[in-house]
């Protein structure tokens, strides 16, 4: 599992025009399902997620978590995360989860992170053509 976070002050994706997710603060997850993970791989991910402390205290240091904090989640599935090209300049995504494998996985982890979360997780369409707004608030982004 690959998944990019950056920390937002806002965050929307859309599809074919329509807002079909948007937070305001928070984190924005864009997240690669590999062939090899299972439904073990995206609850640790999840809970990992959840522990960490990147938003400001009030002394403006990243010292609280998300759920302290009261913060949002938008999720976005992105096989591109697995892109490899290691064999020339176009890539390939072997080591991707195939749809059927990666869509419950997706959704596995999006209810792990709203068990945690206590609330709603927005999200993207998998498998769509998506267009994603964000606001970087720092900047802060991080590769787990």
């Amino acid at each position: 599992m690959k998944i990019v976070l950056q920390r937002v002050t806002s965050a929307s994706v859309q599809v074919e025009q329509n807002t079909v997710g948007q937070i305001q603060a928070g984190y924005l997850l864009l997240v690669g399902i590999g062939s090899e993970d299972t439904n073990a791989t995206v609850k640790c991910a999840a809970d990992n997620i959840l522990k960490l402390r990147l938003m400001s205290d009030a002394q403006g240091k990243m010292g609280v978590n998300l759920r302290d904090h009261g913060g949002d989640i938008l999720a976005v599935s992105q096989f591109t995360l697995y892109a490899d090209f290691s064999k020339g300049n176009r890539p390939s995504f072997h080591q991707a989860a195939a749809p059927e494998v990666a869509r419950p996985l997706f959704a596995k982890f999006v209810h792990e992170l709203e068990k945690g979360l206590g609330k709603k997780v927005a999200q993207g369409v998998f498998g769509a053509d998506m267009k994603v707004s964000l606001c970087n608030d720092g900047p802060v982004t991080i590769v787990l």
